[in-house]
């Protein structure tokens, strides 16, 4: 049997009309569908406004962080339970950023509501941190990045994606500066509210750590790579603590990469809209098979190329 990571996407996945085949009955079976409308219903009712209503028809609010990351939480979680329902399991599990609580789910450290409610109060604290900027570099020289962070104050390297692309946060004149002093091909501001996965976060770091204090966490069914320590792990404990470091902490994804090649996993198949992860890592796993999982309909491919 092949040995397999699922990966989830995190913010900059979404797509307007993402999640209507979930719930066309000409593309997905009867029992699927049925079971993808009743978690649409449950995360209404939690979340007070509809995931399919902001996915098809409002695309200024699918691209703001109090909706971006309930709707993709809530869409990846249904497709992993639609490959659970299957019969295809994972080996590893793992997360960019919001994706790490669509891991934590399918690896029943906590359940579908519970992650949720986790993902909703995460959105509203970190869409009102408006106190930062982001920007992605693309081609560069790592030495010569690494030590222009160290020389710049309030800036830091928030996401680690692969040996050519990261990003970049902090306080907006130090960003500014620093991305009119590094060479780059590319170097592009990030729509966001704040300084992700940095220091500037610590405020609504805080205030989530008490959310996340009153959550029973189980320990993981299968083990997890998180964000910011990208060894696999199963203990309750670990893994939210690792949970709580997010918000200010590096997005590792260079390095759970790699650490994915060293389990001996054959095939990554990233589930969620687009093609983000297993672009970022087709740099680093290129021997690696890459597959997507956007849609019901390409479950049923996947299981044709793995035959397991």
């Amino acid at each position: 049997m092949t040995k397999t990571v699922w990966v989830f996407p995190g913010q900059g996945s979404q797509v307007l009309g993402m999640g209507q085949e979930l719930v066309d009955k000409t593309s997905a079976p009867a029992e699927f569908v049925k079971a993808a409308q009743a978690k649409f219903e449950q995360a209404e009712d939690i979340l007070g406004w509809s995931v399919l209503d902001i996915c098809q028809n409002q695309e200024e609010k699918l691209f703001r962080t109090l909706y971006t990351q309930p709707c993709l939480y809530v869409i990846e979680s249904i497709l992993a339970d639609f490959l659970l329902k299957q019969d295809r399991h994972p080996n590893l599990v793992a997360g960019h950023s919001l994706g790490e609580y669509v891991a934590l789910y399918v690896a029943r450290v906590f359940d579908f509501e519970t992650g949720l409610r986790l993902v909703k109060r995460r959105a509203e604290l970190m869409d009102s941190a408006s106190d930062g900027m982001m920007a992605a570099l693309i081609g560069f020289d790592r030495e010569e990045l690494e030590n222009q962070i160290d020389q710049t104050p309030d800036v830091v390297l928030a996401n680690d994606n692969n040996s050519a692309q990261v990003v970049i946060s902090g306080k907006p004149e130090p960003v500014q500066q620093f991305l009119s002093q590094i060479k780059a091909k590319r170097k592009t501001p990030l729509k966001v509210s704040g300084a992700f996965h940095s220091p500037l976060m610590a405020e609504a770091a805080t205030e989530f750590q008490a959310v996340l204090e009153s959550v029973p966490f189980a320990d993981a069914q299968v083990p997890v790579l998180s964000n910011v320590e990208p060894i696999p792990a199963v203990e309750a404990s670990i893994l939210k603590d690792r949970l709580q470091r997010q918000m200010t902490g590096k997005v590792r994804w260079r390095e759970i990469s790699l650490q994915i090649i060293a389990e001996g996993i054959e095939q990554i198949v990233e589930v969620g809209p687009g093609k983000v992860l297993t672009g970022l890592m087709k740099r680093t796993c290129a021997d690696l098979s890459l597959d997507n999982i956007s849609s019901p309909a390409q479950v049923k491919t996947l299981s044709l190329v793995t035959g397991n």
